[in-house]
């Protein structure tokens, strides 16, 4: 008996993405996930430039605002220009604009930063004065903390153009292992940092899907994509970033982890300097992640972190 024609089976989805290397990687994995999970539909990538991609001589916390890498991408969502748009998780907002959604948070991946250096070391064959390359203010709190000597230097642009900067701007270069390792190019790295010594930017890892609210026919195909434990995880980290207001500005991480129906948490917040890290953990039922986050803000605030958000948003993060 044959089965009656459905909607889906000749369902064409445009898939909106920023155009670097890793973001269509990963509008690919999805678009390839979708046509696997659902055979019929065909997908294909809308390529859309950012403010973020355009702006790179200019430090992130320096050009402020939210949305940077998606605000254009939510505007082809609403005009209809695309059904769906892929993003690295830790660029999206926690507010997200009327009418859109997070529908569907991918298994997330290696959630550790990794290193290349000159040496081919860890950060300590480095000299006293070495030049390292990042433009999170996160990473460079952390590892001020711990190597008052390094010199840092923003460095913006796509994995492979930072890369290219080792050896001749830079010292060493940090960058998420996540991306390298879709990229294919994590034997460049030389030390991956675990969360104890580096704690990762919130979503850090996690691809995410956005929709719109109202679309059932693509939520429907999205929803098989959605990977249950990794989206309490990012529940609970973006909670903690939107109690905090948080965002690339200042430095701040959190790192949650599902530990059977356990949620384990930890975050902070620091100086830029990092002459004063606030880090609290705490763990709840998996049900409660948002309480977490947010209870878990709430005591770093209380700690010290008001005091230090409060300056750096008054001096501009600077």
């Amino acid at each position: 008996m044959t089965r009656p024609a459905t909607p889906q089976d000749s369902l064409h989805l445009k898939i909106a993405t920023r155009g670097s290397a890793l973001a269509l990687w990963q509008a690919e994995h999805v678009a390839a996930e979708l046509e696997r999970l659902h055979p019929g539909v065909t997908t294909e990538l809308v390529r859309i430039k950012t403010t973020g991609d355009k702006i790179l001589d200019v430090p992130l916390a320096k050009v402020g605002g939210k949305g940077l890498f998606t605000k254009e991408i939510e505007e082809a969502l609403l005009d209809g220009r695309a059904d769906l748009a892929v993003h690295s998780m830790k660029d999206v907002p926690t507010e997200l604009p009327e009418g859109l959604g997070i529908r569907a948070i991918l298994k997330r991946a290696d959630v550790r930063d990794a290193v290349a250096t000159v040496t081919g070391g860890g950060l300590e064959t480095l000299p006293e004065n070495a030049r390292i390359g990042t433009s999170s203010l996160r990473r460079v709190c952390q590892l001020r903390a711990r190597h008052p000597g390094f010199r840092f230097v923003s460095i913006r642009g796509n994995v492979q153009t930072r890369l290219n900067k080792l050896g001749s701007e830079v010292d060493a270069v940090v960058l998420a292992a996540a991306g390298v390792t879709r990229l294919g190019i994590a034997d460049r790295m030389h030390v991956f940092l675990e969360p104890d010594a580096m704690l990762p930017a919130v979503a850090q890892g996690a691809i995410g899907v956005e929709t719109r609210v109202g679309d059932d026919r693509v939520n429907t195909l999205v929803d098989a994509l959605n990977h249950a434990g990794t989206a309490v995880c990012v529940a609970a980290e973006r909670a903690f970033l939107a109690r905090l207001e948080g965002g690339c500005q200042v430095p701040i991480a959190a790192h949650a982890v599902l530990d059977g129906d356990t949620l384990r948490m930890q975050g902070l917040v620091g100086e830029t300097d990092g002459s004063r890290i606030i880090r609290k953990a705490d763990s709840a039922p998996a049900a409660e992640a948002e309480a977490l986050g947010r209870r878990l803000a709430d005591a770093v605030l209380e700690a010290g972190g008001r005091e230090i958000l409060a300056r750096l948003y008054a001096e501009g993060a600077e």
